[in-house]
């Protein structure tokens, strides 16, 4: 039996490095900035009980079974934990690390196996996105769709009441050019997802930085930056899809890359890290990543002038975890958003706790996922706001969809979308 079991375990790759497991010392730190430990109470959902779980299947203690990876499962990947830690634990590494592996090993449950392929089968190929996107776009309009919805299965249903109503266009703008000599040229990161349900932020973002004296690219060449896959543990998949970004923003010989998806963001920062010491691609990912800033952090470094528009709402700010814990971007969201006459800008209590989007979590662990967005509407409705700011396209969908819940009155917007509308309430 244990032949058996170190036979469907034995892969190419060994997990996460034990420099990185030891850095942990059980401290407990993490505890309370963790979402799901917070909820469960149990040592296995926290990351330094994970932790202990992907030394222990690294090193061939325990095999790698449904049970176990259900604990990993779970993880958010907010990253909390890394501001907590005072140890400077990479977590998100170890995680994507421990994914990774589970990813290789033939004993990998079912369901991974499903999510990997669909998701090389529609991210890989943009096309196929914006097939499947225009699809629902269809099914959206649809006459008869609150009849269909009820024959669909209750998990599907689910999934299905998280889609934002699609706009009509999809963003397909390669250049926009400020007035007079530029200060600078960007590359925008379009990437995948966003450029369908997103499409006004992608061009609030072009206008800003014209405004701003920026000539902006987006470069037709590009695609999804591979965050997705690699929180799924599939570095292959990740890996291609880096070698497509890098190629296409390094071709614009642009300044800076501008990303206004706070998990897309971080992922093309550590770049780097997909490649192998002697990997040709490993220098070229490190300029990469040297060159990519989320749109707060680029702007308030210009510095942006401050609007004279007025916008006139009572806003708060969720913090999209990627950028706060991953980035380190704290402050530029904010300071954009007090820099807009008219707006009042209050501060939720929990501004920086995951609100249950995480990627793809809101389809993969439903339950635990609408737990963490009623606690982030509460913590919303305290602020009596009706327009909440964000920075990642996720976030913005999750709490769209708990807005809807509780039903309707607040607007959700990028913090990009509201500096625009100030500067266009200047005319």
């Amino acid at each position: 039996m244990a032949s058996d079991v170190n036979l469907l375990n034995k892969v190419a790759f060994t997990g996460p490095s034990p420099e990185d497991l030891a850095r942990c010392v059980h401290c407990g730190f993490c505890l309370q900035a963790c979402p799901t430990y917070l909820i469960t109470g149990l040592e296995t959902e926290s990351p330094r009980g994970r932790i202990q779980l992907s030394r222990a299947v690294s090193e061939g203690a325990i095999p790698i079974t449904s049970d176990v990876v259900r604990h990993f499962d779970l993880c958010l990947q907010c990253r909390a934990c890394e501001t907590a830690c005072p140890s400077g634990v990479p977590y998100g590494r170890i995680m994507e690390d421990t994914r990774a592996l589970v990813q290789e090993s033939t004993a990998r449950p079912a369901n991974w196996r499903l999510r990997t392929l669909a998701m090389r089968l529609l991210f890989e190929r943009p096309g196929r996105l914006r097939f499947a996107f225009s699809l629902l776009r269809l099914y959206q309009r649809l006459p008869g769709r609150r009849l269909l919805r009820r024959l669909l299965p209750r998990r599907v249903r689910e999934a299905e009441a998280m889609l934002p109503a699609l706009p009509t266009k999809t963003f397909d703008r390669h250049e926009a050019l400020p007035t007079g000599t530029p200060r600078a040229t960007a590359a925008l990161l379009t990437g995948c997802i966003m450029s369908s349900t997103s499409p006004g932020v992608h061009e609030a973002t072009m206008r800003v930085l014209v405004r701003n004296g920026v000539r902006v690219l987006a470069p037709a060449a590009q695609g999804c930056c591979g965050a997705l896959h690699l929180h799924n543990g599939d570095k292959p998949a990740a890996r291609r899809l880096a070698r497509r970004n890098i190629d296409a923003f390094l071709a614009t010989g642009a300044d800076v890359i501008v990303v206004n998806a706070a998990g897309c963001g971080s992922t093309m920062k550590e770049y780097e890290g997909l490649f192998e010491p002697g990997d040709p691609y490993r220098e070229k990912a490190a300029t990469v990543a040297a060159k990519t800033q989320d749109i707060s952090e680029y702007l308030a470094a210009l510095p942006f002038e401050p609007p004279k528009g007025r916008v006139e709402a009572r806003a708060t700010y969720q913090d999209a975890c990627h950028l706060l814990h991953a980035q380190n971007v704290r402050e530029a969201p904010r300071q954009i958003l007090r820099s807009i006459p008219g707006l009042e800008f209050v501060e939720m209590a929990t501004p920086d706790r995951c609100c249950g989007s995480a990627g793809i979590y809101n389809l993969t662990q439903a339950a635990m996922s609408r737990q963490l967005l009623e606690n982030k509407m509460k913590d919303i409705d305290g602020t009596a706001c009706d327009t909440i700011a964000t920075a990642n396209p996720g976030c913005a969908i999750q709490i769209e969809a708990g807005v809807r819940m509780s039903g309707g009155g607040r607007e959700v917007v990028h913090v990009v979308e509201l500096l625009d509308r100030a500067y266009l309430a200047e005319n």
